[in-house]
């Protein structure tokens, strides 16, 4: 951000400037702004404005004489706060305003404006899943072309989005910003902040049913994107998205991504070159990574890059951000994907999928014929609390076609696919024994889960639940799914 001057940065946030800055070794005439934005004593580094949030459980402004004392160029807080630290000896600029948070957002507004005006063109991405992979995508598409910075870590909401605007230095050519959701009203809230050239939904999916109820109210809140940007403007779209359809404005320039859409995939070749089409151009591109999922997030990437008029091509190496869809060796032959941050079941299905394709890929090259065996195990915990219809069909439908592709792979005898959630009344392991696969509770016991229950959700999938006791053994539900001898298109039929 730029460094304005107290009485500047007083007018740009809307805030009362109660002290000037008086580090009196920093002044060349008028008072220095600051270098950075800060709202954690614990990270501050000297000359950094501290804003201190008024949360749930703590009021920030307490910290405002600990973060002066830390070397904070000045500190934005309540007007209570403000009054007594303006009143102690540590030194530096004091700032009152009676939200402080609508202070930052403020001053990010102004930032973003002096970015556009110096030529910035300023990207949002949101979606379901996938944005964070697919803003990395981008930064890394764009800054083979341009200066360009992008959200750091997972700021993306109303406090992180405006922290990462004002993270962006003086210079920036694209801004690239990811925008999350948790309920309505959240994107329409960010999407003013950022006021973007160019927005970009990913994908509408079952994250947050808990909050909004149907997937279609999804699809509402993604779409305060869209509703929001200025006439003009580009949105990029997954292709033939129908929850998207009625929010589509004719006063915007949409782009479509994926298979017929504006952007596709001609060629996903073995030898690393990936072959993207987009007006008839034909792109070669080398990424770094090539599961399913962020090869179509790198066709929403290039979207962006061609609507702000850059050709990519060549290699891409894309650093992608901790704990999603991670790769980790752990030697041994053994592989960890981690997709632990705030993972769905779109997420969930996504790292199944790479799983699969990267086991039969592995089992091609080491015996030279299309079979794997695989042991793969998915857990997933939930809460107390029946679990949400949509989130039900979406996970049913993640076991069926995982134990189909298996089947089709030639991996029926060493697939198990656990689904398990404590306390919810759901629950369900499937696994061959030699017979057919059988389904036990995760937890050895049946009654915690209700064999009613199971049976419907046994159903769901296409499968008969019986239940077989045993003095020895106690009670085991087989869940059979009568994929013995199946052909793939029994399969599909049966499952």
């Amino acid at each position: 951000m730029k460094a304005w001057a107290a009485e500047q940065l007083a007018e740009k946030a809307g805030a009362q400037l109660i002290r000037e800055a008086t580090h009196g070794g920093d002044m060349d005439g008028m008072a220095r702004g600051p270098r950075g934005i800060c709202i954690d004593t614990r990270r501050l580094a000297p000359g950094d404005l501290f804003v201190g949030l008024v949360g749930s459980r703590e009021d920030g402004g307490v910290r405002a004489r600990e973060a002066l004392e830390k070397g904070a160029w000045g500190v934005l807080v309540t007007a209570q706060h403000a009054k007594t630290v303006a009143e102690g000896t540590a030194e530096g600029a004091v700032l009152a305003h009676v939200d402080p948070l609508a202070g930052l957002q403020a001053l990010a507004r102004a930032w973003r404006g002096e970015l556009v005006r110096a030529g910035a063109k300023v990207v949002a991405i949101t979606g379901s899943t996938g944005k964070t992979s697919t803003k990395d995508i981008l930064a890394a598409l764009l800054r083979a072309q341009v200066a360009t910075a992008s959200s750091p870590e997972n700021l993306n909401t109303e406090i992180g989005l405006p922290l990462a605007i004002l993270a962006a230095p003086e210079g920036t050519e694209a801004l690239v910003l990811e925008m999350a959701m948790r309920g309505q009203g959240q994107i329409a809230e960010l999407t003013e902040i950022a006021d973007p050239d160019v927005g970009v939904i990913v994908n509408v999916g079952p994250a947050h049913l808990e909050l909004l109820g149907s997937l279609a109210n999804i699809a509402a809140a993604k779409a305060e994107l869209i509703a929001g940007m200025r006439p003009g403007c580009t949105i990029v779209l997954p292709v033939g998205e129908p929850l998207l359809a009625p929010h589509v404005r004719a006063d915007l320039h949409t782009v479509t991504f994926g298979a017929g859409g504006d952007v596709s995939l001609l060629r996903e070749g073995s030898d690393g070159h990936d072959l993207i089409c987009h007006d008839g151009e034909e792109i070669d591109l080398q990424p770094s990574f090539g599961q399913a999922h962020n090869l179509r997030n790198l066709l929403a990437a290039v979207a962006v890059v061609r609507t702000l008029g850059y050709t990519p091509s060549g290699r891409l190496d894309v650093d992608f951000s901790a704990m999603r869809g991670q790769r980790i060796s752990l030697g041994g032959g053994v592989l960890l994907i981690d997709d632990c941050y705030n993972a769905n079941p779109m997420s969930v299905r996504a790292a199944l999928e790479d799983l699969a394709a990267r086991l039969l890929r592995t089992a091609e090259e080491v015996t030279g014929r299309a079979k794997s065996t695989a042991r793969v195990q998915m857990h997933v915990t939930g809460t107390n609390h029946p679990l949400d219809p949509d989130v039900e069909r979406e996970l049913t439908r993640i076991a069926r076609e995982a134990v189909a592709n298996a089947v089709r792979h030639g991996d029926a005898e060493n697939i198990v696919l656990r689904l398990e959630f404590e306390g919810s009344m759901f629950g369900m392991e499937i696994r061959d024994d030699g017979r057919g696969f059988a389904g036990t509770p995760p937890d050895g016991t049946t009654g915690h889960f209700g064999l009613t229950g199971m049976r419907e959700r046994a159903s769901a999938i296409g499968a008969t639940l019986t239940v077989e006791s045993n003095p020895g053994t106690g009670t085991a539900v087989r869940l059979a799914l009568g994929l013995g001898a199946a052909s793939a298109a029994e399969t599909e039929k049966q499952t």
